[in-house]
This record gives C-alpha cells, sequence and structure tokens, in this order.
C-alpha cells in the first residue's frame, strides 16, 4: 500500500484542511492509500539561521536542535507527499516557508526522487498561480517528481458554483497525482533537469573539494560520472546535449 504524507501550513483547520480531506477522497477511489495529516503548528521548527553549516558541512551539523529531523523522517517514508498550504500575502504561509528554508540543503543535495509531489493552495482571490509554481519548482529541484498542483478559491462566504469548481480541480489534481504516484520509476530527465544537473555537477566538481559536504556527496554518490542523479537510459539527442551542458559548465567554472 502508498503511503502518502500531507504537509498543511494552516493554522486552522478549515478550507485548506477541508481541501486535502476531498483530495484523499478522490486519491482513495483509485486505490487504497496510508494517508497521514502532518500540521506544522504542531511542529517546534526554528528559524534557519543563515550559518550555512547544512551547505558545508552537513545538515547533522545544524546547531538547530528542534522537529525538522522528524518532518524529514516522514518524508522519507513516504511515498508521495503534499504540500498544502493558504495563500498568505501572495506566498505560503510562514509555517509552510520556514520548512522549505530549513530544507535548503536538499536543493543542493536533491534525495527525493521516486517520491511524487503535488501541490494544493486556497486564497480568497488571486496569486496563488504563482505559489504552486514555486511549489512545484521546489519539488523538482528537491528530486521529487512532481504532479501539477491546484489553486483553489475559498473566498468566504463561499459560494455552491465555487465549490462545485473546486470540487472539479481536486478530482483532477487527484487523477494526476495518482498517476505519478503508481509510476514504476523516476522519469528521464527533461533537457533542462539535465541542463541543471551536468552544469551544476561540473562546476562543483571544478571549484569545490573534499572540504565541502557537497563534494563529498556528489563522489560518494558517483554523480560526477553519471548521466543523470539516478539510472537512466538516456537517448543519443540528451547524450550529447549532456556531453555539452558538461561543456558550458567547464567553461563558467573557468570564468568563476
Amino acid at each position: 500500500m502508498k503511503r502518502v504524507t500531507a504537509f498543511i501550513g494552516s493554522a486552522r483547520k478549515q478550507a485548506t484542511y477541508e481541501a486535502v480531506r476531498e483530495f484523499e477522497r478522490n486519491l482513495n477511489s483509485y486505490t487504497e492509500v496510508e494517508f497521514e495529516y502532518v500540521f506544522l503548528k504542531d511542529y517546534r521548527l526554528e528559524f534557519c539561521r543563515g550559518c550555512k553549516l547544512c551547505f558545508d558541512k552537513g545538515e547533522e551539523f545544524c546547531p538547530i536542535h528542534d522537529d525538522r529531523d522528524l518532518l524529514i523522517d516522514k518524508i522519507n517514508h513516504s511515498d508521495g507527499v503534499i504540500f498544502a498550504t493558504p495563500n498568505y500575502s501572495f506566498q505560503v504561509s510562514a509555517p509552510m516557508k520556514n520548512l522549505l528554508d530549513r530544507l535548503a540543503f536538499v536543493l543542493h543535495r536533491p534525495c527525493f526522487f521516486g517520491k511524487a509531489f503535488t501541490s494544493i493552495v486556497t486564497q480568497g482571490v488571486f496569486g496563488g498561480n504563482s505559489i504552486v509554481k514555486y511549489l512545484d519548482s521546489m519539488g523538482e529541484n528537491s528530486g521529487y517528481s512532481v504532479s501539477k498542483g491546484c489553486v483553489l478559491t475559498t473566498l468566504e462566504p463561499i459560494t455552491k458554483a465555487a465549490e462545485e469548481k473546486n470540487s472539479r480541480k481536486i478530482k483532477k489534481a487527484a487523477a494526476r497525482f495518482y498517476r505519478v504516484l503508481m509510476r514504476p520509476s523516476p522519469p528521464n530527465p527533461s533537457f533542462f533537469r539535465l541542463m541543471m544537473f551536468r552544469m551544476s555537477r561540473t562546476t562543483m566538481k571544478e571549484m569545490l573539494s573534499d572540504e565541502y559536504c557537497d563534494y563529498r556527496h556528489y563522489k560518494e554518490e558517483g554523480w560526477f560520472q553519471s548521466d543523470y542523479y539516478y539510472d537512466v537510459s538516456l537517448n543519443p539527442v540528451k547524450k550529447l546535449a549532456g556531453w555539452f551542458f558538461d561543456f558550458i559548465g567547464h567553461r563558467m567554472s573557468r570564468q568563476s
């Protein structure tokens, strides 16, 4: 049975929570899923201090000892995750942003490969589409297989027409997520994702050393020699593109 964890950035169990519950019901109409709700307000998560120890030495050297690793453990034991947040001042809520900031080292060392990801944003009027793009981008850069999130208008008092429209959006989002969740293996990378990997790993190899955690991690994972983060079969065009991206990364490192 697949395990899905929803991380909810709302302080109230209202529109965002109800949207996730409806999403769960839709998902369970396809297959039985073990579903967990994680309300970020119930966890002790301090603000990032910007010391960069997680980048340079490793996340285990973070001077803050709170519930961060407990939340990471929940992600690691999930087949899919949902980040659900209200639109607060055209951004995710503060607890959600704080979690993302505390996981910033994952953007340097992606590790959530093979896990499905989607987002749910609730809002009064507008701005939610840019938040979904932001969350989807964070998901992709963290290694998740991302299915496009959805934006729901929950302006109070909500009309019957708005409720029905939200239900249609949730149903479609759940179907997209289900397809990614049941995918047997991670997808072949797009040209953009291939470019990001090859250019970053080449510059890292030439500019850093064993003194840095990023360098040690890439070396231990074999990423300095691999075609991509995980085993994939690149077609000849992408093989050629990969070599070109390596060359560009080499030129960038020499000019730095």
